[in-house]
Formats: C-alpha cells, structure tokens, sequence
C-alpha cells in the first residue's frame, strides 16, 4: 500500500469519525438519538451531496468500488462497526426479564411481535415484489425480510434513549428491554433463514435449492441453540482455568477472542455474522457469575466506550454514505411503509398492553417505543442489502424508517418526562427521570 493510499485511507477515516461524532452530539443537542446525527455525517459525505459537488475528490478518498484499498479497508471497518454494535447489543441482553414483568412481556411476544411479523408475511406476496428485490432475485427472502422490518423493535437504540432520558432504572425500561430481546433474537433468527435462502438461490438455483436451503437452515438453528445453552457455562468455565492467561491478565483480549471466535465460526457455517456477534455478547454476559462480574464491567466498559466512539459512528456513518438520493430513493415507497408499518405495530402493541392490564398513557408509550427500529432496523437493511436481497430504494426505505420511528420515540418520551407524566402509571414518581449514570452491559 503505498504512502498516497494510506494517506487518503486515514483522511477518510478522519472525516468519517469526527464527522459522524460531531453529528451525533449535535443531534444529541437536539433531542433526537445520536445515531440519527451519524447517518447525516455520511449523508454529507457521500454521493448525495459530496459525491455530487466533487466526485473525483470523493473517489480519491473514499475509494472507487471493487477491489480499490480505501474501499476495502473502510468495509472491514464497517462491518466491524456492525460487529461490534451487535456484541455490545447482546452484552446488554442481562437481567431484563424480571418477574413483575413477565405477564405483559408474554403478551408483547405473543401479540404485539407475531401480529405485525404475520400480518406483514400476508401482505407482501400482495405487493410488487420486483419493487423491492436485489442482486439476488429471490422473492421468499425479500418476503421474509419486509416482515422482519416491519415487527423489530431496536435494542441499542432504545437503550440509549433510556440513558439519555435517565430512565434505564425504570421498570418501563426494563420492561421495553426485556421484550426486544428475546423478540430480536427469533427475528434476527429469521433474517439468517433469509439470507441463507437468497445465497442459496444465487449459488444453487433451481433444483439444489431446496436441499441447500435445508442445510443453510439446520445450519443457523443448531449454531443458535449451542450459543444460547451450551456456551454461556463453557465460557464461564473457560474464564476461569488456571491456565487461561488472556481471561487473567488482558480480559479485554480473552473478550475480543471470544467475540472473533463466534464470528469464525459462524462464517465457516454461513450463519449470518451480525447474529453471532449479537450470540457472542450474550454468551459473554450470561457465562458471567455474580462473583465474577467485577472483574469483566471494566472490559466491558472499555470495549463499550471505544465501540461507541470510533467504530459504531464508521458504520452508521458509512450506512449514511451508501445512501444515494440521486438514484436510490423513492419517497412513495418511503411514506407507504413508514406510515403502514407504524400503524400495524402500534395498534399491534396497544393491544398486548391493553390485554397484559395497562391504559391509557402507558399503552401509548409502550407502543410509540416498541415502535422504534433504531440499530437493529438498519442492521437488518444492511445485511439485506449486501446479501442482494433488496435494492437501493429498499435500503434507502428501511435506513429512514428506523431513523424516524427512532425519532419520534426519543421526542415523545422525552415530552412525556419533561410534562411530569409517569411512563407507567403504576411506577408514579419513582419514574421521573435520574441523572444518567454510566451505562455498562450487564
């Protein structure tokens, strides 16, 4: 790589990190999620507007396509971003399941989640496919992944409203929390079936689909049932052998093994590798004893504040780049899903909440916030699009949507709170916002 090269590649860097971290405390400033900021940082960046004032300019530094090193290097950096964001989701992923809320919880899952997704499932056969599909061609994956997006609620988002707003104490939160996980997990499981049957479609076709898509499939699922059982306590064991050198003295290099190690692991299976970061986090997490935690929070934490800083803004920033307005966007197909989708998931919600026992205030929170497709929304679109399964217009449409459910989320729990309303009637003043405290996954 010659000296002109790495200069460019760490100009692109620089501009892509400050950019996408001066954006998001600006839309922080602004009461919106930070991630909203970052995706503009790239928009500014990209072929929407830098890309269109200076295209020779913008090749130089971002890169050309194809094999051209900038281009390669801020992929990786991109998909490490994803990676990390999806482990730091998962780490999240602990004792948010308590038992005063286990009722409306179950109700979530049962009504509030399966009502979109199959609702959504029905619908699109209905729909002009071809509208929506990429590279790939395959018409079962595009339906599965237009019902995914239309029933996933974001965890990192939403956790970091809470934070924001101080509210991450809260039963509502933990509430919220514990639902989008366990949902999350059965949907992402879904997005894996997807992407394996559109690499199916590409690589076998016709007669071998069938047979492939069967393997791909026992693939994900026997790969998600070893992380979620068997690998939690094998960590927990491994973390504490004698001759474990890394978990002893360099825990944050044994937490990054373990991370590699599921991602290895899962692209040798072709499972869908922002899932195995997500698995990696929660097997981390849950192969964690009590006793034990103390010594893994500062990792943790070290590794969740680097993420955050550095390379999570790569990628929403880089989401942000690749979305072209001159070409790639549609507005009517913005408005149709944004508008249908929101209204299926909020009346969806508002009917589990009435049947677990809320009214009133309470099931417009939980339905506005379960609303909210923030980072798993445009993982989800991410993923799709470089597995060819939608097109540009398609990405465009997700990235946006989670960005304004995400939105109007943040804008109208920070309304509720700044009124004096409680979130949950039956908290009253105990919900009122705290100062934000350090957030570490736990």
């Amino acid at each position: 790589m010659s000296t002109d090269t790495v200069g460019s590649l760490t100009l692109a860097l620089l501009l892509l990190i400050a950019g996408a971290n001066l954006f998001g405390q600006l839309a922080a400033l602004l009461r919106q999620p930070k991630v909203v900021g970052e995706i503009a940082a790239g928009i500014l960046l990209g072929p929407s507007l830098f890309g269109l004032l200076a295209p020779d300019t913008a090749a130089r530094i971002f890169g050309n396509g194809g094999d051209d090193p900038a281009t390669v290097v801020i992929g990786f950096l991109y998909h490490l971003g994803l990676l990390l964001l999806m482990f730091v989701s998962g780490a999240s992923a602990r004792n948010v399941l308590g038992k005063e809320n286990w009722k409306p919880t179950a109700w979530i899952l049962g009504l509030g989640t399966p009502l979109p997704f199959f609702l959504a499932l029905a619908v699109a056969p209905l729909l002009p496919l071809e509208d929506f599909m990429g590279d790939a061609g395959s018409e079962p994956a595009v339906i599965l992944v237009f019902a995914v997006a239309t029933a996933v609620t974001s965890i990192p988002v939403i956790t970091k409203i809470f934070y924001d707003l101080g509210i991450l104490h809260t039963r509502f939160a933990s509430l919220i929390l514990g639902a989008a996980v366990v949902e999350d997990i059965v949907l992402w499981g879904v997005l894996a079936l997807a992407t394996a049957i559109a690499s199916a479609t590409v690589a076998a076709g016709g007669d071998a689909l069938a047979e492939t898509v069967s393997v791909h499939v026992v693939a994900n699922g026997l790969y998600v049932l070893v992380a979620m059982t068997i690998l939690p306590p094998l960590l927990r064991r491994l973390s504490r052998a004698r001759w474990n050198v890394l978990a002893a003295h360099t825990p944050i290099a044994w937490i990054m093994v373990v991370v590699l190690g599921y991602v290895s692991v899962a692209a040798a299976l072709d499972v869908t590798l922002a899932f195995a970061a997500f698995l990696a986090g929660f097997g981390i997490v849950g192969g964690i004893k009590s006793t034990e935690h103390q010594r893994f929070r500062a990792p943790l934490a070290a590794i969740d504040h680097v993420s955050a800083a550095v390379f999570i803004p790569i990628y929403f920033a880089v989401v942000g780049y690749r979305l072209d307005f001159t070409k790639g966007f549609s507005p009517v197909m913005l408005i149709a899903f944004l508008l249908g989708s929101s209204a299926v998931v909020l009346l969806s919600t508002g009917l589990a909440a009435r049947l677990a026992g809320f009214r009133r205030l309470d099931i417009v929170n939980l339905a506005v916030t379960c609303n909210a497709r923030g980072g798993p929304g445009i993982v989800l679109a991410s993923v799709a699009f470089d597995a060819g399964i939608i097109n540009a217009p398609f990405f465009t449409t997700l990235v946006l949507t989670a960005v304004l459910t995400s939105q109007a989320c943040g804008a109208w729990l920070d309304f509720v709170l700044r009124k004096g309303w409680p979130l949950l009637s039956s908290e009253g003043a105990e919900e009122q916002r705290k100062p934000p405290h350090q957030f570490v996954p736990e």
